[in-house]
């Protein structure tokens, strides 16, 4: 399959009669979930994950999602959402890339771009990365 980005981080969905909306396709909401589902798992690989945020008292939390809708998804369709992190300053932000794809047509339902910060748990304020997360994230940085 083609990816927007070389070596994407991929996880499996499928579309539940949960996601589906009044006018019978994926609901926005859905989308937002696995997003999230998508880069949480992703940090996970990374060795970044609740028990490590927490350790640190640091989280990458979202401050922007963009979400361009291209197709719609409907129930029982298989699914793979790829997420890139493409953007970083080493201190408070990162960005990722997202492009979710049904595989049977090779049909992108959605592209979307997420910027994060980095803020101490405890606070919820604005905190510079831990040298943890440059040697987590850092690798993972894409190039286009």
């Amino acid at each position: 399959m083609s990816w927007d980005f070389p070596t994407p981080f991929i996880i499996d969905l499928r579309v539940g009669a949960e996601d589906i909306d009044g006018l019978g396709h994926a609901n926005n909401a859905a989308y937002v979930t696995w997003l999230e589902r998508c880069a949480w798992r992703h940090s996970q690989r990374l060795g970044l994950d609740l028990v490590e945020y927490r350790r640190l008292d640091r989280a990458m939390a979202v401050v922007r999602h963009e979400i361009d809708y291209l197709a719609a998804g409907y129930e029982d369709d298989e699914l793979q959402l790829a997420t890139w992190i493409v953007e970083w300053d080493q201190r408070l932000r990162m960005q990722r890339r997202f492009q979710l794809k049904r595989p049977r047509d090779g049909v992108t339902l959605l592209r979307a771009q997420t910027t994060f910060a980095c803020i101490e748990l405890s606070t919820g304020k604005p905190k510079r990365m831990p040298k943890e997360f440059i040697e987590g994230y850092g690798p993972a940085l894409a190039s286009a």
